[in-house]
């Protein structure tokens, strides 16, 4: 719910920001979140006319106050019982049965260093030069057998720019196949303890310059506390 919660926030303060009415979108938002200029206000330590002026574009905010601007909108609501955020986190939570860990890196990791987390070797010489963001992982079978067309794309949402796991892999084709006529591909691909590795699997990666890494850890939670242990290490 965390890491929602946090995307949700990035969603929120991107829209603001790239808004050339950035004050017109605070008010949407705060308005959408049910709350009053008063009590955001008093929430920050603020009066009413400053809301008032960011919202009129007579003040233009800093990303600092934005941030804040923010965390209180879902602050509030999280004092509701986080009765806006259920809601717009609902095409997320679509997903949630699929993902069984995900998050991001304080800063972009190797390859190298992703191999070294889920003790794994890659199947060809070469390793990509790419910067990782974050990670995602999924049970193969249960995504791509339960998921259809779009919502499968709702899922590679959550892939840009993250090392993709798949656990539960037999051969490794079937989740390269589902890659192929993706238009969002991950940069880098983990297949767990497959049965046997098809090559095939290798062949459609390299088409779409994406990276294999074949792990052997010992199961999922390994691999996950591996990563988590990585992010953890990762200075900022």
């Amino acid at each position: 719910m965390d890491y929602l919660i946090e995307s949700l926030a990035k969603r929120i303060l991107g829209d603001i920001s790239w808004s050339p009415s950035p004050g017109q979108v605070m008010k949407k938002w705060r308005e959408a979140f049910q709350i009053s200029q008063g009590e955001l206000a008093k929430y920050l330590g603020i009066t009413q006319s400053v809301i008032a002026d960011y919202e009129r574009g007579r003040r233009k905010p800093g990303v600092e106050f934005l941030r804040k601007y923010v965390q209180a909108l879902l602050e509030i609501d999280a004092s509701r019982g986080y009765k806006i955020v259920n809601e717009l986190l609902k095409g997320y939570t679509l997903m949630l049965p699929y993902i069984d860990d995900i998050g991001d890196f304080p800063t972009p990791v190797s390859v190298d260093e992703i191999v070294t987390a889920v003790n794994g070797f890659i199947p060809n010489s070469s390793i990509p030069d790419v910067k990782i963001y974050g990670w995602l992982v999924t049970d193969s079978i249960k995504a791509i057998t339960s998921l259809k067309g779009m919502e499968f794309y709702q899922l590679l949402n959550f892939m840009i720019g993250r090392v993709v796991v798949f656990t539960n892999v037999t051969s490794g084709r079937s989740p390269m196949i589902a890659l192929k006529i993706a238009p969002i591909k991950p940069p880098l691909v983990v297949f767990h303890r497959p049965v046997k590795f098809d090559p095939l699997a290798l062949y459609l990666a390299e088409k779409d310059n994406m990276a294999i890494i074949i792990s052997t850890s010992k199961d999922e939670k390994e691999i996950v506390k591996r990563i988590r242990s990585l992010a953890q290490s990762v200075k900022v």
